[in-house]
């Protein structure tokens, strides 16, 4: 060998060398990291405990159908047979069909390696027939309640999907040329910043999927000028500047929900539903919930109530003289307007609100999804035991559990390009969003897991009492509008639709394209995704979808005539535009105020 050859050839095992050296460092310190994190919740061991008890159901089943076992472990034997059958005469260069290949959609084998590549495309097929075999088997079980069925399906698919070559070094071919071009300094990045997620992260890991820097509340993300013109304990009312010199005589009230916050309504101005609202001539209020810690334990969901529509309302009428408003809620804040709307009938002030629009909004929860694999009665207590003795569910722990509804996009895709890649996250506005989550006070959060998922009592009549007042959602007339979103894993839009089938005032329901934000958040320049609509309601969310008319575009445009044609906003009787402080409420500081920008380790002091 040359000088100079060999001379290279020693820099470069050096180099790999050094790199191997500063791997090891940093997998010892993240073992160190995972020791410490090693005690589980008393939710964790519930999810564990319902897993396991679904395996073994399942387990059982199987035993007691010897065919079905049979046929599956033949299916497999032929499938692996064909597979080297054909790996033989790629080998020999006779090109073939592919016995399987990925889901329309599954982008986790994108790369060309996978396709053109026989010993790469030989691994991608014997994962996917193989992911298909578990899916047929679990789907052929019987003898399982449909929410064991359900509980299986979503534990196998967790296990199968986690099991994927992709999420390996070694077994994924674009991570092995990123390891061989950076001599692995993808992977020490990679284990760095594994570490510094895991340490931001409650139970489980959440991965990061946006680079936080490029956003800050107030400065490029919920920059809709206004001012917090009031505040108690639990929330600051935002009203917010006008944009027009007229105005609707009737505010508008925005109840977001405090799951997450507010400001998924308000990223950018071109697309922002709070701007066009404005834009459109509404006097816009909303309402920035608290981001709450231990010393919130008690609050229940009476007091979301008290503390937050209803002292909005109070604080409405001293600002602009009006004594009724039109309501527009999201998710759980479309839940806590209902239960509202309900306690102001039967408080025989119903009159009070002019009309309420529900978007991605469940109120009969007799079908939750996936999410309902969080709330088994041995989840749920465990989940109560946590709350109880910590007073708060960190809201990291909610997210991760999100994102496991769609682990693939919002999991796995992550965790290959941060820790795999070693790569940085790109800047995304929606996703700071989604990782800048909120907590839920213990009073609140167990009750509503119980009384609305476990028990789904908010459909029954007087099945909930507030503040000594039972309602009903059956005896509300206040005219009302639901949106849902055709592919919304959070609040899934046949569940939406029964919500409406409750009120005894005029409803209009209309269901968007795409899920649970993308189909909300759908400014109209951008001309996308569509939404249906049918003047009837029958029975069967079925019989609606079937005779429903579908529409190019945006929903937004269509409530706002709804609101037009309704009366519920009147063009010929506008006010000049309010100023905040034009009232008796004073200006507090500006949009989007402190609460917002509260963080959950700003809470729990870390």
């Amino acid at each position: 060998m040359a000088a100079g050859d060999q001379n290279t050839a020693q820099a470069m095992q050096q180099e790999w060398t050094e790199q191997l050296s500063a791997i090891g460092a940093q997998y010892r310190a993240l073992m160190e990291d995972m020791l410490g994190r090693m005690v589980p919740s008393d939710a964790t061991d519930s999810v564990l405990e319902d897993m396991r008890s679904s395996f073994q159901a399942a387990a059982e089943s199987l035993m007691r159908d010897p065919q079905l076992l049979w046929e599956t472990q033949m299916r497999l034997m032929q499938d692996q047979a064909a597979l080297w059958q054909q790996s033989m005469q790629l080998a020999n260069g006779t090109p073939c069909e592919p016995l399987i290949a990925p889901a329309r959609g599954d982008r986790r084998f994108k790369d060309d390696a996978w396709t053109e590549e026989p010993a790469w495309n030989a691994l991608m097929q014997q994962y996917l027939l193989f992911s298909r075999t578990v899916d047929e088997l679990v789907t052929n079980l019987d003898g399982l309640s449909a929410e064991r069925k359900r509980n299986l399906t979503f534990y196998a698919r967790q296990l199968v999907n986690a099991m994927a070559p992709t999420n390996f070094v070694s077994t994924n071919p674009e991570v092995m040329r990123r390891t061989l071009e950076t001599r692995g300094q993808n992977l020490v990045d990679g284990l760095a910043r594994l570490r510094q997620d895991l340490a931001n992260s409650a139970d489980g890991l959440n991965v990061s999927m946006t680079d936080r820097s490029a956003f800050e509340v107030g400065r490029n993300i919920a920059v809709t000028p206004g001012s917090v013109v009031m505040e108690n304990e639990l929330i600051q009312l935002i009203q917010y500047a006008p944009s027009t010199e007229k105005a609707f005589k009737t505010p508008l009230l925005i109840i977001p929900p405090w799951i997450n916050k507010y400001y998924v309504l308000d990223l950018r101005p071109e697309n922002s539903l709070v701007k066009w609202l404005v834009d459109q001539g509404h006097t816009v209020f909303l309402i920035s919930w608290r981001n709450p810690g231990p010393e919130q334990r008690d609050l229940t969901w009476a007091d979301y109530m008290q503390m937050g529509p209803i002292a909005a309302l109070e604080g409405i009428e001293q600002a602009t003289g009006e004594k009724s408003v039109n309501l527009l809620s999201y998710c759980i804040g479309g839940t806590l307007t209902a239960s509202t709307v309900a306690y102001l009938t039967s408080t025989r002030r119903g009159r009070k609100i002019k009309s309420v629009t529900y978007m991605a909004t469940l109120q009969d929860f007799r079908e939750p999804g996936e999410i309902g694999v969080f709330l088994s009665e041995s989840v749920l207590q465990g989940v109560e035991a946590k709350l109880e003795r910590d007073g708060y569910l960190d809201g990291r722990v909610m997210a991760y559990s999100f994102n496991l509804l769609r682990e693939n996009d919002l999991f796995w895709s992550f965790y290959i390009s941060n820790y795999l890649k070693g790569e940085e996250p790109a800047a995304f506005d929606l996703l700071y969003w989604n990782t800048d989550g909120t907590n839920l006070p213990a009073g609140t959060h167990g009750w509503y897991l119980r009384h609305m998922y476990q028990e789904n009592r908010l459909v029954q009549p007087d099945g909930i009492e507030l503040d000594g007042v039972k309602i009903d959602l059956r005896k509300v007339s206040a005219p009302s509008y639901f949106i849902a979103t055709r592919e919304d894993h959070i609040a899934r839009w046949d569940s939406s639709y029964y919500g409406a089938l409750l009120p005894k005032g005029p409803v209009t329901f209309v269901l968007g394209g795409s899920g649970h934000i993308a189909g909300i958040v759908n400014p109209p320049h951008k001309n996308k995704y569509g939404y249906w609509t049918n003047d009837e309601l029958p029975e069967s969310h079925d019989d609606w979808l079937a005779a429903a008319e579908e529409h190019e575009g945006s929903w937004w445009p269509h409530w706002q005539e709804w609101m037009l044609k309704g009366g519920y906003v009147d063009q010929e009787k506008m006010v000049d535009a309010r100023e905040p402080g034009s009232g008796e409420l004073a200006l507090l500081e500006p949009a989007p105020g402190r609460y917002v920008k509260t963080t959950i380790p700003d809470v729990l002091g870390h």
